[in-house]
């Protein structure tokens, strides 16, 4: 059960409230956040899953969230995208305050502005490769065609073929189609390599890397691999709800690179 913002509540632990640092902004800010937190009461147990996120992220980047099982990533990615809701402060897309927003001009905001990744890839089994990304075309306002967003992730061959005559890695690289179809501003990825073994997971970064850099597409990963960090613009670590390091790398490594 969530908590609401006017429920009566502990103050959030005074670490929480430490000012984020902010990088030098490079591009116009597309998201906002500030004094962000997200409460849950689970029987008598108050949890909190974001403690006062303070952040900025920027039109083109490729930014990486590390951090552990239940630090908090998934919740912070979840409402970004405007499938949840914080319990405090503000999360703006643009000039939208998204905190303020009802579930009608969320997904609104979601169908227009938003793709998502998951690392389980949620086609439909019974439809073709074409087929899963016609699904979004056929909603979006400007989509590319779904044979152009296939071919942007190398899969112009096989978009004839079900789900399961495809590998894990090519059924990955379709829901990333399915992503971008819309032509999103934001490509929000959630342990998009999880699944995947080494060699399928750097196809799938690659393709992920030439999306960032061809559409310019503000794309999130949130993982727990570290290594995925070095081919990042900017590196958050999250850490018990909060937002405890920023890094940039001054030299990205392509996915090929990676040490896995």
């Amino acid at each position: 059960m969530e908590v609401g913002s006017n429920s009566s509540l502990p103050a959030i632990p005074p670490f929480a409230k430490r000012r984020f640092t902010l990088s030098e902004k490079i591009s116009p800010s597309v998201f906002r956040a500030q004094q962000l937190t997200k409460v849950y009461r689970v029987g008598e147990v108050i949890v909190y899953a974001l403690r006062g996120i303070e952040l900025e992220l920027f039109a083109g980047e490729f930014v990486v969230i590390l951090g552990p099982s239940g630090s908090g990533k998934s919740t912070l990615l979840n409402i970004l995208g405007g499938l949840d809701t914080p319990s405090t402060g503000t999360v703006k897309y643009f000039d939208h305050d998204l905190s303020l927003a009802s579930p009608a001009e969320l997904n609104a905001f979601r169908r227009k502005h938003v793709g998502f990744v998951f690392q389980f890839y949620n086609l439909i089994p019974s439809l073709t490769a074409l087929e899963n990304v016609s699904l979004i075309t056929e909603i979006a306002d400007k989509p590319f065609a779904a044979e152009e967003a296939l071919a942007l992730v190398g899969l112009s061959h096989r978009q004839h073929h079900f789900p399961s005559q495809l590998s894990g890695g090519e059924q990955q690289r379709v829901a990333i189609a399915r992503a971008i179809a819309k032509r999103p501003d934001v490509l929000l990825c959630d342990e998009p390599t999880g699944a995947l073994d080494v060699q399928t997971g750097i196809t799938v970064l690659e393709t992920l890397k030439k999306v960032n850099e061809e559409q310019k597409t503000l794309t999130v990963v949130i993982t727990h691999n570290a290594t995925i960090a070095e081919m990042a613009d900017r590196v958050l670590t999250m850490r018990d709800g909060a937002l405890i390091k920023e890094e940039r790398n001054v030299s990205k490594k392509s996915p090929v690179e990676l040490k896995w």
